[in-house]
Order: C-alpha cells, then structure tokens, then sequence
C-alpha cells in the first residue's frame, strides 16, 4: 500500500527547515530507522552533500538517521533497500534529469508503490503527478521527458500563490499559466499553497495542512477544496 506525504514546501515562514511536518513525519517514518535522501535537486547549486547535512540536522529532531543516495555505490540497490525515502525541493528539471541519467525513475516508482514510505516536498513533489509541467522552476537542465512517477493521477503545483489584486506586477498569475497548461494538457492540477500536503494511503489522497487548495480542470472554472477533502476521484 502506498504511503506517500506530498508538501507543497520544506519552510514555512518563520520556522525551521521541516519543522512544520515533524509530527506527522514521526508517524509517517514511524517504522524506520534511516531515511534514504535524495538530493539531486540541488537548490541554488548546493552540494549534494551539504544539502544532505541540512535534512540529517532536520531528522535528528525525530531520532531518525540520514543518508544521501549518492553515498551508495549503487543507488539503484539504495532505494530498493530503503525503509523510507524523501526528495527534496529545488530544481525539478534538475532532479528529474538526474533520476533519468541514473536510471532510476521506474525503480523509485515500484519502491514507493510496493509500501516504502515517501516524503516529497516542493521539486520532490512535482514527481508524484503525472508529469513536471506544471513546475515552477526554469527549465535549467533538458531530462529526456518530462514524465513523473504517476503516483497520482493529476498534476502538482507547489508554492501556489494567489493573484495579489494590488500588486502592479503585469506578469502572468500561477493561475493564467496552469490555464494555458490545460490548453495542451487534459490532466488536472492541484495548487498546493505553502503549509499545505497531500496525505496518500493506499488509493485514498487526501488534502492535509491548514490551508485550502486550488483545483484546475480543464474546461472548468478553477475552485478552492477544504482541507481535509478527499482528492482520490480527481483525474
């Protein structure tokens, strides 16, 4: 059965990297001892390795153990071996080029569907859906596809931000650009605003955190979904 934690992002405003999940993480994680980290999205070029430090300190909170992929020989073995496994946040295009390059996307996808316990936030989320195009990241590295994990059946938008009806910024909203996604794309999109997670058990998905979430669906005008809601017939 799978059991998967979708955040929206790490940090919330004015606390601690993770910190905001932590009491759901000791559940979550409740059967594990190490958690595999992958850190492959590499925020703002960061070291694979002083990224894996900033998740150790977080874990170490839950008297739970960090290790990044990229200590292991063979990640493949890694993740097939994992009691839990977290992505984390940063470049999507980034992440997504390096779990390709290293062939792992299939083993990631049946590890994760098979039991192991997931966390993904921000970039480590985009991955769950069904594709990455609706990241908001620069497309900064070219992956083979865009395909995702398809551990739900629609796609996620982290960080989501509301127009601001006094901002003077011209530019398109997140809303006017997953719009134009449904011109191309049929697959709906969750806006998932900071705080804000996706608890998956088995085929159930539902909205956690105190916040509500933005539903896109092509054809649809766009509405808000309480928390708490059931997203398991949403596709």
């Amino acid at each position: 059965m799978k059991q998967i934690l979708i955040a929206s992002t790490s940090t919330v405003h004015g606390s601690g990297y993770l910190e905001y999940l932590l009491d759901s993480l000791k559940v979550h994680f409740k059967n594990a001892n190490t958690v595999l980290f992958i850190p492959y999205a590499r925020p703002g070029g960061i070291s694979h390795q002083d990224y894996t430090e900033i998740v150790r300190i977080a874990f170490s909170k839950i008297n739970k153990a960090v290790k990044g992929i990229h200590e292991f020989d063979n990640p493949k073995d890694a993740i097939k071996s994992a009691e839990a496994i977290f992505t984390g946040g940063g470049n999507t295009f980034v992440l997504v080029n390096q779990l390709y390059k290293n062939n792992l996307m299939s083993e990631l996808r049946s590890t994760i569907e098979s039991g192991t316990p997931y966390l993904g936030t921000s970039a480590g989320s985009n991955i769950c859906g069904l594709t990455i195009g609706t990241s908001n990241d620069m497309p900064i590295m070219y992956p083979p596809n865009f395909n995702a994990l398809a551990l739900i059946p629609f796609n996620i938008n982290p960080h989501y931000l509301d127009p601001e009806p006094s901002s003077t910024h011209m530019g398109e909203t997140r809303e006017t650009r997953i719009i134009e996604f449904h011109e191309f794309n049929s697959q709906p999109v969750i806006g998932l605003r900071e705080g804000s997670y996706l608890e998956v058990k088995g085929s159930k998905i539902v909205l956690m955190g105190p916040l509500k979430a933005r539903i896109f669906e092509k054809n649809r005008q766009p509405y808000e979904l309480e928390t708490m809601s059931d997203l398991s017939s949403l596709n």
